[in-house]
């Protein structure tokens, strides 16, 4: 694989793009805080804004990792950020990661994920060379499901009682897609 860390991208509405600790206003009023779009994730709602400071200052200590990606989005429209994206797990030996997601829930149903991670997977696939992209999401938050499957990501499986968020142990829903089914 050719690792090049985390680099700008863009598309028609999105920049995606390193955190920066200017961020930390957006993201906690935008996402971080909320506890409608954490609902289904691994972590709790960020109290204030200065745990979201200690967070950004994290993944900006991992952006010297080549191999680390890890993307805020940016909304051109409003100059805000708006949610983020980025791989959360990766296996080296056979060219895969699994990706995770979060968005503002002022700016769901707007094709803005969907636009996001299309992007990291052309990214992904094209520039550094994934040949296996996956991610996962709660049985009870189909539109996650969506997301994936509008950027083609086929269903795998349900795995039983093999995860566990903010709402407890849960039953999470496995997709992916192959370099050789992706098309630009």
């Amino acid at each position: 694989m050719n690792h090049i860390g985390t680099v700008t991208l863009e598309t028609d509405r999105l920049i995606l793009r390193r955190y920066t600790l200017g961020d930390a206003e957006d993201m906690f009023r935008n996402w971080a805080a909320s506890e409608e779009v954490t609902r289904y994730l691994t972590w709790e709602p960020y109290k204030n804004v200065d745990s979201v400071k200690g967070y950004i200052q994290y993944v900006n200590d991992c952006y010297e990792k080549p191999d680390h990606y890890d993307w805020v989005i940016e909304y051109k429209e409003l100059g805000q950020v708006i949610g983020s994206i980025g791989v959360v797990s990766m296996h080296e030996d056979i060219a895969a990661c699994e990706i995770g997601y979060c968005l503002g829930d002022r700016f769901w149903g707007k094709g803005i994920m969907p636009e996001a991670l299309s992007e990291v997977i052309r990214f992904l696939f094209e520039e550094v060379g994934m040949n296996r992209i996956q991610a996962t999401h709660d049985v009870n938050n189909p539109k996650s499901g969506r997301v994936m499957e509008k950027c083609g990501l086929r269903y795998e499986g349900t795995m039983r009682q093999a995860s566990r968020n903010n709402q407890g142990v849960c039953d999470s829903v496995m997709r992916a897609i192959l370099r050789e089914e992706f098309s630009n």
